[in-house]
């Protein structure tokens, strides 16, 4: 067994080491190839197996677990190249691209995915920020002149199913090979949203954005920092001047439910619940705020009816009445926070007789 460089240049100059032995070199590779796989480092793994049996010809469970790594690896490659190739039928270049770099980090060999590859090239895309009355279809439209191609604008910015686009959100607009690519500068389809120019635009074949109210980029920062409170102030005043327009109010949705999102998160209920009642008065099916509204309300029921039994147990009972009132206010139906009501009442009530003989 060759003995590490290091170990080598050490016993030249006469310095005194200890070299590992053989078993011991055996179970440090075995280890770290295990510890490799466990992380995903499929690669690295491969090498430390392939280590363990130079230093020992004989090691079964090295040759048994190298055998078994190639052949997963081998399985990944051919799925990530299947992958590609469905991903390019469907006209979704970004994400073959993607699929294929992977396939090449585990194979670099491989040449069936570096000609597919090759095939690709070099894929280009515009970004756009969207704006109220945007649409997947719509863009699809605005660049390929096919609405049906807004699937790959979906999956390429990889976007929840089912849920209306963001206003303020920056997409990437790739270029589909064999399809027309109407970006900046190039003529747009006939009869196309480029040609009639939505949200006012002006021009008909450029693709220039609209000029953008220095407010409106101000609040899209705030809500960006969630600075919500600053940003909702703002847009207030922007729509108390501006009542009709439609980029305002589809910032002030979405700072509602940015506001009502992150609160929920941090468990900040009454927050949460505030915010997300006000955006369902103005868009009850905006995003998924059907479903995170019950949780915030939810959670704020539980915490003023658990606040109440507090401070009855503290014997603070105009406080604790307050607080199932609160709960009765939102659930009329809650048994408990009804009957506790009703027996801290008869408490205060009897205190003030006593108080009065």
């Amino acid at each position: 067994m060759r003995l590490p460089v290091a170990a080598a240049a050490a016993l030249l100059l006469g310095a005194c080491v200890t070299v590992p032995k053989a078993p011991q070199l055996l179970a440090t590779s075995h280890a770290r190839a295990r510890a490799l796989e466990r992380d995903g480092q499929l690669r690295p793994a491969l090498l430390e197996w392939k280590i363990a049996r130079t230093i020992d010809p004989n090691d079964a469970q090295a040759h048994a677990n190298e055998a078994r790594l190639l052949a997963r690896i081998e399985g990944l490659v051919a799925s990530k190249v299947g992958d590609a190739r469905g991903a390019l039928q469907r006209g979704a270049p970004l994400h073959a691209r993607r699929a294929l770099l992977a396939a090449l980090a585990l194979d670099p060999a491989n040449t069936t995915a570096a000609e597919m590859l090759r095939g690709i090239g070099v894929i280009e895309f515009v970004t756009y920020t969207v704006r109220a009355g945007d649409s997947l279809a719509s863009l699809a439209e605005r660049y390929y002149g096919d609405r049906a191609r807004g699937e790959v604008i979906w999956e390429t910015n990889n976007l929840p199913p089912g849920k209306p686009l963001a206003v303020g959100a920056v997409l990437r607009i790739p270029e589909i090979p064999g399809v027309p690519f109407y970006a900046p500068g190039r003529t747009p389809p006939p009869g196309s949203v480029l040609a009639a120019p939505p949200h006012g635009e002006r021009g008909g074949a450029s693709d220039e954005p609209p000029e953008v109210n220095p407010l409106l980029s101000d609040v899209r920062d705030a809500v960006d920092r969630k600075e919500f409170s600053t940003a909702l102030a703002d847009l207030d005043r922007y729509l108390a001047d501006n009542p009709r327009d439609r980029d305002g109010a589809e910032l002030r949705k979405l700072a509602l439910y940015r506001q009502g999102q992150t609160a929920l998160e941090d468990k900040k209920y009454d927050d949460s619940y505030r915010a997300l009642t006000q955006l369902a008065r103005l868009q009850p099916d905006y995003q998924d705020v059907a479903t995170l509204l019950p949780q915030a309300r939810r959670q704020v029921i539980d915490r003023h009816y658990q606040e109440g039994i507090r401070l009855f147990r503290e014997e603070k009972l105009p406080e604790a009445i307050a607080e199932w009132r609160a709960v009765l206010d939102m659930e009329p139906q809650h048994t408990n926070a009804r009957r506790n009501l009703e027996q801290a009442e008869r408490l205060v009530k009897g205190l003030q007789e006593r108080k009065s003989r």
